[in-house]
């Protein structure tokens, strides 16, 4: 479906296009000068809770998340949203109050937007970023000795899931929705900081979806520890019960072949680690001599990081206990 796309990706005629479809990423980044490129992307779905504003908000930080993960800094958004007719302009008015305060707070502004009618709600942004040409924060270049570390836990798709069919626990929600409002934006900081070598977030793909392609497009091999990934409370409970959504049913049959799992691992912990994410963490590989100063680093800041893995020579993910 990409073909033609990608028949205009990078080349002679567009030599100032770092990323684009070429070699997929988290977002496109033209360069415009020696000393400055633009990062572009954008994001939007359907309510994923019931408070608009806390939608927006989410649904903002989620969008924003794929600048960061570039190493980029948001500059301004512009509003993606279709609304039905009939949905109380109070409720619209919250959603949008989400998002900006959202783009605030990342040192953005909204600057405008597009809207249509549909019959189900769905939000997020165009956003721009800047970066310098030579500091952007791809998916490959993780080498074999680098420290794989994740800077949220999982679980999302899961309680999202279980909220929606009334069955969360609120204390679990909450968790979960400060964990999607939360910015990646000073995380991203800290892993220039640490010399990160790749970086991703993980979003729709699930831990190992996204672990898969970082590993693919660095030629190498990350080997996951499953008792080291953190894991949003409530998460393996609901997962136990069969509440799961199936985008992480979806992701399971698409790298379930791609991806290799030891024997007798949980079925709720394997859910978990194919599950969607919604404005997850970033995924970074570390050179080893850094990884040690990354627990202080983001402690600092008042961030959480887990050290999840290592890169190893071969090729594709390995999950170990």
């Amino acid at each position: 479906m990409l073909r033609h796309l990608q028949e205009h990706g990078p080349g002679a005629s567009h030599p100032d296009l770092l990323v684009g479809l070429a070699s997929p990423d988290d977002a496109a980044v033209y360069r415009l000068s020696d000393e400055l490129a633009v990062v572009l992307t954008v994001d939007f779905f359907a309510p994923v809770v019931d408070d608009p504003y806390d939608y927006g908000a989410i649904a903002a930080a989620n969008a924003m998340s794929d600048v960061y993960a570039m190493g980029g800094e948001v500059a301004m958004a512009l509003n993606v949203a279709a609304f039905p007719d009939d949905l109380p302009p109070d409720i619209v008015a919250r959603i949008l109050q989400g998002g900006a305060d959202k783009v605030a707070e990342a040192g953005g502004v909204i600057a405008g937007g597009h809207t249509v009618i549909d019959r189900e709600p769905k939000y997020g942004l165009c956003v721009l970023g800047t970066v310098h040409p030579r500091q952007v924060l791809t998916k490959g270049g993780a080498r074999p000795g680098d420290v794989v570390l994740l800077t949220k836990p999982l679980g999302t798709g899961i309680l999202t899931t279980a909220a929606k069919a009334g069955r969360a626990d609120p204390q679990h929600l909450g968790a979960a929705v400060a964990s999607m409002k939360s910015l990646n934006r000073h995380a991203s900081h800290l892993a220039r900081r640490l010399g990160a070598r790749a970086v991703t977030d993980i979003t729709g793909y699930g831990l190992l979806g996204h672990a898969w392609e970082m590993a693919t497009l660095s030629g190498a091999c990350l080997r996951v520890r499953a008792s080291a990934v953190p894991l949003l409370p409530g998460a393996l409970e609901y997962a136990a019960r069969g509440i799961f959504p199936g985008g992480g049913q979806r992701n399971r049959r698409y790298y379930g072949p791609r991806v290799r799992l030891p024997e007798g691992l949980p079925e709720e912990l394997a859910l978990a680690l194919f599950d969607p994410q919604t404005s997850g963490g970033l995924l970074m590989a570390v050179p080893a001599e850094r990884a040690a100063e990354a627990p202080a680093l983001f402690g600092e800041s008042g961030l959480p990081v887990w050290t999840i893995g290592e890169v190893v020579e071969g090729e594709s993910v390995e999950v170990v206990p």
